[in-house]
């Protein structure tokens, strides 16, 4: 009787430390299944939202100065160009039309369509509402005694894709007046949040120019 009771105190035993182990090891395959969901669903989201309408940017260098800084870090908006064209003073980052690989950011000047021309150490912008050309007032981003020299030639015919971009920071910056102008196709996106340094954060929006 005794030798009954004890294998079937034995049985029980090892039936409920059997159940305990499959109840632990079901608990951490549920965890485990819940962790997989977690990371399919927030990849789902956060990779069309870093490839395709936005993607950050760090500055380098002193060619946009004073508007950004070295090592700033920028929010691009990469879908904004999608639905419009890009505007007269949007500040843009595209792809160095020389070498493809490397990414720029500069400011655009001059739309398709139009002559740029550079005098007096000005920029001159020639169109249909001004055949005779108009100077750009940039008092609102620009230093007060920044000038944009001429590094060469003067004048530049855009054609129908075609954008002049220059570095804020004019006697310092590789812009168009030395690569020539960018075509619509090698334009990522447009500066959107400076998200860092955080006492600096802002929204850009496009200045509003005497034109």
């Amino acid at each position: 009787m005794s030798q009954d009771g004890s294998k079937k105190d034995e049985d029980q035993f090892e039936w409920k430390t059997k159940s305990t182990y499959d109840s632990v090891w079901r608990t951490i395959g549920e965890f485990f299944v819940e962790i997989v969901k977690v990371v399919i669903i927030s990849l789902a989201i956060i990779i069309p939202v870093r490839y395709f309408l936005i993607q950050p940017f760090y500055v380098k260098g002193a060619s946009m100065e004073p508007s950004f800084h070295d090592r700033e870090y920028l929010i691009i908006n990469e879908i904004a160009y999608r639905f419009e064209n890009p505007q007269r003073g949007d500040i843009i980052v595209f792809r160095y039309p020389k070498d493809p690989s490397q990414y720029f950011i500069k400011r655009i000047i001059g739309l398709p369509g139009e002559k740029i021309k550079i005098k007096d150490n000005k920029v001159y912008v020639y169109n249909d509402k001004y055949p005779n050309g108009v100077a750009i007032n940039e008092d609102i981003y620009l230093p007060e005694d920044e000038l944009t020299p001429n590094l060469g030639k003067t004048e530049f015919i855009l054609g129908d894709d075609e954008y002049f971009v220059l570095g804020d920071n004019r006697e310092f910056s590789l812009d168009s007046r030395r690569f020539g102008p960018v075509p619509k196709r090698l334009i990522i996106g447009k500066a959107w949040i400076r998200g860092w340094p955080f006492d600096k954060i802002t929204i850009f929006q496009a200045p509003q120019y005497n034109m």
